[in-house]
């Protein structure tokens, strides 16, 4: 039997809420673990609903007025108390507001008279398109010349990858998508102009149009993994555990692969939860470039109209966002190190 860190076997005695199991019981406390994070998944939701619903009703005196625009007329006004049951105690407004949310109603946009549900609908798969395939890419190409990186440290091929790496890092976003949209769109039309045409429609299209705004949001996150990466590989790689694994005879890039990468992935597996549910917000100078009508165009379109309900449900969506990238996190740290303690 291997040592456990990083091994090919499980410890033989897991400890669980300070409790020891045998591996058998690992299944068990994964999904005691999972409901756990959830329910305080839940919890911080309910308490970011509360903030909001305080900051958007209850800081005003009269919501109506800032929800309807200054052009709304007093019968407008009337019939939106009405409808919202402003006209009620605020205790029976937050039961109201929380009630709709729950039921799938986000609100009503006075400013583009349509319902916001309606709007998210249409903005929220191409983000979802463009953040999902950028993340895959930055992923895949950050963690693979991290560990290149990492294995030939101080060599041609490190110093080289550290060159690309700082020069990606340093290029802001706007200045990657324009050079990369003039070069390849316009001088050399080997991709669209930009647009966005749903998967459902045609996959081939999808995937064509998508690919310049993927690199674009691809090239500055995949500099930062590639580093993070190889600064995790190398410090793995002197633990003691590693030094027996090479010790007992076994090949580097055994060692490599299935004794050091996987606990060095834990960082890496942080950031890009991170990362991820801070970029489904809306990757706002991406989709601008290239004309993707996403949530951040849909953001900065409400916050310069003064369109509260979507601002309003931006902010809920975001943070549902960022709640379910923190819960896969932790669901994937005890997938990846069975050191960690399933608490």
């Amino acid at each position: 039997m291997e040592a456990p860190f990083g091994g090919d076997v499980w410890f033989d005695r897991l400890e669980v809420g300070g409790w020891p199991c045998s591996p058998d019981g690992r299944p068990r406390a994964m999904l005691r673990f999972l409901i756990r994070r959830v329910l305080s998944g839940v919890l911080v939701m309910w308490l970011v609903t509360t903030v909001v619903f305080l900051l958007f009703f209850a800081t005003s005196r009269d919501p109506a007025a800032r929800f309807a625009g200054k052009s709304a007329t007093p019968e407008t006004l009337a019939l939106l108390r009405h409808r919202m049951g402003l006209d009620e105690p605020l205790p029976l407004q937050y039961w109201h507001f929380v009630t709709r949310l729950l039921s799938g109603d986000l609100g009503y946009s006075y400013a583009t008279r349509s319902p916001v549900d309606g709007l998210i609908e249409n903005a929220l798969p191409v983000t979802v398109s463009l953040v999902c395939g950028a993340a895959v890419l930055w992923l895949l190409t950050g963690v693979v010349t991290g560990v290149i990186s990492a294995t030939r440290a101080r060599s041609v091929v490190d110093r080289g990858i550290t060159t690309v790496v700082i020069l990606g890092m340093s290029v802001p976003v706007f200045v990657t998508a324009a050079t990369l949209l003039y070069l390849l769109a316009f001088k050399l039309p080997v991709f669209p102009l930009g647009g966005y045409v749903p998967l459902h429609e045609d996959p081939a299209e999808w995937f064509y149009h998508l690919m310049l705004p993927w690199i674009t949001g691809a090239l500055l996150q995949s500099a930062v993994y590639t580093r993070l990466t190889r600064g995790s590989l190398l410090d793995v790689l002197d633990e003691d555990y590693v030094r027996t694994a090479r010790a007992k005879g076994l090949s580097e890039r055994r060692v490599v692969y299935r004794h050091g990468l996987r606990s060095a992935l834990t960082p890496i597996v942080t950031q890009f939860g991170m990362d991820l549910g801070a970029v489904l917000g809306g990757a706002l100078v991406t989709e601008t470039v290239f004309g993707l009508q996403g949530m951040g165009e849909l953001t900065v379109r409400s916050m310069t109209s003064g369109d509260l309900p979507v601002i309003m449900a931006v902010v809920l969506l975001a943070a549902l966002g960022t709640v379910v990238a923190n819960i896969l996190v932790d669901a994937a740290y005890a997938i990846l190190d069975p050191r960690v303690r399933l608490t």
